[in-house]
Order: structure tokens, then C-alpha cells, then sequence
């Protein structure tokens, strides 16, 4: 990977790195932050939940903007908001501000999240794409594990006695660098037809998430009200709505939010229900763990972030060396790593908390779910041509957060139910984890069923099709080539 390439992909993961660290950061600083602004439970909730619950919302938007706008201008955009948000929260002199602070971070990060990858699949191909994908996923990882990690250590240290305005403040001076080095690094956009934004799109879509991931983020805090399974069943006419609305757009001649050619993909469909089913688990897993550690055992936050390094640093392994195996064990890797992190999670559950079995048995969780999660990234992004980079990162970044949001409602709802008997409790949860986990590992066989089937079929058209270009001299065999390059490199 030549020096410039290098340059802009540690610009594009620095950037997605800061935005994962917000999400986990801020669970460990909670008790702080409501010992200082003496928020009630449900604005601390807000502080907390408002960023993903905003995040999650607007990726799909993000994507399409940087479709439209131009990658490099919506990246950078993005990350000066997101400074000038984490200034905001570092400064926020109550409760109220430092919820808007949050939100507008959250808004920032949906900005700019979706180029990271659209970046990775205008800019890198072949080998160097596979090496970038696999170093995104340790990031993700990362990130999340960081979050937790700092957060324990900076609040501890009190810096400067400011308690945990410093998790927000350290994102200035890094905001600021990548600011300066961006520009320079990035290429710049190509200038193109000028798209406009479906904004009935945008607000359908925000309606629909919202009504969704409300019910399940306040759920059990509020005891489920009549008014929350309303809102959760509204969900439904909401998404119906939306893809009406992008069917019509689409007829009208206009520029839909959503590609639905995308989501019409099997492989596509599958490759993200799969996805779906093993993040859920992984983000919950951080959520239960914290709180059986530190809760059931009285373990501190410091520990209960520190331990999960074994599994980040399986997971970051699993990403760059996948593309170096052999072809029979790339093309079942999926398969397996989701089996490994079934077995790994039986194992969490049996540990008993004891450090050394614990950490082991979290290596091998990061280890098979960074198998599954890369090999299913490579092969979704290699099952659609380049002219769908946006869409996908749209569609990839919001299945990521809206699994993850319902993950921890969900399984955190279950380990809840029996928290007065945390053991018992935890061995519940990680038997449910496994079991969602070999739910992942069903859907990523068939997933792969699809794109072997894919690519056969696509190498066959673009044989076709070249031999007619070739006798007629036009060009229609090239682009069915390249789709069937595309699908080959998946498989």
C-alpha cells in the first residue's frame, strides 16, 4: 500500500475510531456526570442513549450526502462538527446542553461514518482493499473497547480536576489534527450531477428508527407503557411508508435515500441479517459484562474495561490475516469464526469471572466473531458494483447501530430479569448470546451459498457479453466483467 493510500486510510479509521469511542465512552463516566450535573435517571439515559439513538437515525442520510456532496467535503464537514460538539459537551454547563451537545455529536458522527467505508471502496482495490477492510474491522473493535478503557482511566485520573468533561475534550486537539492533515491526504472529490436530498426520505426513515429504537431503549426503565407498544408497532406502517415513498421518488426520475436495488441483492439481505444476529450479541456482551463485573462480583470500571483487550485483540488479528489464508478456509471463515463465538460464549458463561479462563475465553469470542465479520464485509461489499458504495455504507453502519441498540435492550432485558442472582444471570445471557451466534453462523452458510451462486452466473453473463462486445466492438462486456469480477472476489 503505496505512502498517500496509507495516509488517507489512517485519516478515514481515525475518524470512524473517535465516533466509536463516544458511543462506549460515556457508560463508564455516567456515575460521574450525574454526581456533578445531578441529572434525573431518564435526562442521564438521554445523555447516553441520544447520540446512538441520533447516530443510528441519520447514517443512511450521512451516505447519501456524501454521494452527493462529495466524499472528502462530507468527511471533513462532519468531523469539524463532531470537534466543535465534543468542545461543547466537554463545556456544558448543565444537563440540557450537554444532551443537545450529544445529539449534535451523534448527527456529526452519521456524517461522517458512511465515507469511511465508501472511501475504502472508491479508493482501495483488490488485495489493499481487503488489507483496509480488515484493518476497519479493528477498529470498530477498537474503538468500542477503548471507549470503556479510557473512560475508566480518565474519569479515575480527575485531570485537571474536571472529573469527565476530559473524555470530550480529548477530541478537540485530535478533531483539530485530522482537520489539518485531511485535506491534504484525502483526494479530492470529483465533481459530478449535483443530486438533491430526498428529504421526505430522510424524515420517513427518522420516523420509522425512532419508533423502533425508543420502545426499546426506555422500555424497561418506564415499564413499558400502553404508549410504547403503539410507538413500536407504528414502526412498521413507518418503514412501509418509506420504501412507498422511495418507489416513487425512484419513478419520478428522482434520487431516492435508498437505493432498494441493494437491499433486492439475497446476498445483501442475508449478509446483513447475519451481521445483525453476531454485533447484537458482541454490544451486549460490553453492556452485561460491565455490569455483572462491576455490580454482581464488585469489580471496578478500570477492570471491567481491561478485560475485554484479549477480545479486541483477537478480533483486530482476525481482520488482516483473512485475506492471507487459503481460498477453501476464506471462503468457509464466516462460517467458522460465527461457530467459535457460539462455543466462546458458553465458555464466558462457564468462567465463572475467573481472570484467566474469562480473558481466553473473550480472545476466542473476538477471534471467531472478527472472522465472521470480515469475511461477511468483504463478500457484501464485493456482491455490488462501485456506483453502490453509498448506499451500502449507509445501509452497513445502520444495521451495525440499530442491532447494537437492540442487542442491549433486548439481552440486557434478560440478564436484568435475573440480576438477583448474577451468576445464575450471566450463564442465562451467554447461552442466549451462543445461540444467536449460531443463529449468524446459519445465515452466513447461506449467504455464501448465494454468492458462489452469484458469481457463477456473473462469470457466465460477462463471458457472454464480452464475446458479444468483442464481435461488435462496443463495450457492454466491460462493465458485466467487472460485475463479475466483483462477485468472484466475494466468493
Amino acid at each position: 500500500m503505496e505512502r498517500r493510500a496509507r495516509g488517507l486510510l489512517a485519516v478515514l479509521l481515525t475518524g470512524q475510531f473517535m465516533v466509536n469511542v463516544d458511543i462506549a465512552i460515556v457508560n463508564v463516566a455516567a456515575p460521574a456526570v450525574r454526581s456533578d450535573l445531578h441529572p434525573s435517571g431518564g435526562a442521564l439515559e438521554l445523555v447516553i442513549s441520544g447520540y446512538t439513538l441520533t447516530y443510528a437515525m441519520l447514517l443512511i442520510t450521512g451516505a447519501r450526502l456524501g454521494d452527493t456532496w462529495g466524499h472528502r467535503r462530507s468527511f471533513l464537514g462532519g468531523l469539524a462538527l463532531f470537534t466543535l460538539a465534543s468542545l461543547a459537551c466537554g463545556l456544558a454547563p448543565a444537563t440540557p446542553a450537554l444532551i443537545v451537545a450529544r445529539i449534535v455529536q451523534g448527527a456529526a458522527g452519521a456524517l461522517m461514518v458512511p465515507q469511511v467505508l465508501s472511501g475504502i471502496q472508491t479508493h482501495f482495490v483488490g488485495k489493499a482493499r481487503e488489507r483496509a477492510q480488515g484493518l476497519l474491522v479493528l477498529t470498530l473493535s477498537g474503538g468500542a473497547v477503548a471507549g470503556q478503557a479510557l473512560g475508566g482511566i480518565v474519569v479515575s485520573a480527575d485531570l485537571f480536576g474536571l472529573s469527565w468533561r476530559p473524555i470530550f475534550l480529548i477530541n478537540v486537539p485530535v478533531g483539530l489534527a485530522m482537520l489539518a492533515l485531511g485535506p491534504r491526504l484525502m483526494p479530492a472529490d470529483v465533481r459530478g450531477e449535483r443530486k438533491r436530498l430526498d428529504l421526505g426520505g430522510v424524515a420517513l426513515l427518522s420516523a420509522a428508527v425512532l419508533a423502533a429504537m425508543l420502545p426499546l431503549v426506555f422500555g424497561r426503565e418506564l415499564h413499558w407503557p400502553v404508549w410504547l407498544w403503539v410507538m413500536l408497532a407504528a414502526s412498521v406502517p413507518a418503514l412501509v411508508a418509506f420504501v412507498l415513498w422511495q418507489r416513487r421518488v425512484k419513478a419520478r426520475g428522482g434520487y431516492p435515500l435508498l437505493n432498494l436495488e441493494v437491499i433486492a441483492q439475497p446476498v445483501i439481505r442475508w449478509g446483513l441479517a447475519s451481521l445483525a444476529a453476531s454485533t447484537a450479541t458482541y454490544f451486549a456482551l460490553m453492556f452485561v459484562l460491565a455490569l455483572y463485573l462491576q455490580q454482581g462480583l464488585g469489580k471496578s470500571p478500570l477492570f471491567s474495561g481491561l478485560v475485554l483487550v484479549s477480545w479486541v485483540a483477537a478480533f483486530g488479528i482476525a481482520g488482516p490475516v483473512l485475506p492471507r489464508c487459503p481460498q477453501w478456509f476464506s471462503s468457509r471463515a464466516a462460517v467458522i469464526g460465527y461457530v467459535i463465538l457460539a462455543v466462546a460464549y458458553l465458555a464466558i458463561g462457564a468462567s465463572h469471572a475467573h481472570p484467566v479462563p474469562l480473558v481466553i475465553a473473550l480472545g476466542f469470542g473476538g477471534l471467531g466473531l472478527g472472522m465472521g465479520f470480515a469475511s461477511m464485509l468483504g463478500r457484501m461489499s464485493a456482491a455490488l458494483p462501485q456506483r453502490y458504495a453509498a448506499d451500502m455504507s449507509g445501509l452497513f453502519n445502520t444495521n451495525a447501530q440499530l442491532a447494537a441498540v437492540a442487542g442491549v435492550a433486548v439481552f440486557g432485558t434478560v440478564y436484568l430479569g435475573f440480576a438477583d442472582r448474577p451468576q445464575h444471570a450471566f450463564t442465562i445471557v451467554t447461552s442466549v448470546f451462543a445461540a444467536s451466534a449460531l443463529t449468524a453462523a446459519v445465515l452466513a452458510a447461506i449467504t455464501v451459498r448465494l454468492a458462489r451462486r452469484t458469481a457463477v452466473s456473473g462469470a457466465e453473463s460477462a463471458s457472454g457479453s464480452g464475446e458479444q462486445a468483442g464481435a461488435a466492438g462496443g463495450g457492454d462486456g466491460l462493465e458485466a466483467g467487472v460485475g463479475a469480477e466483483l462477485a468472484h472476489g466475494g466468493a
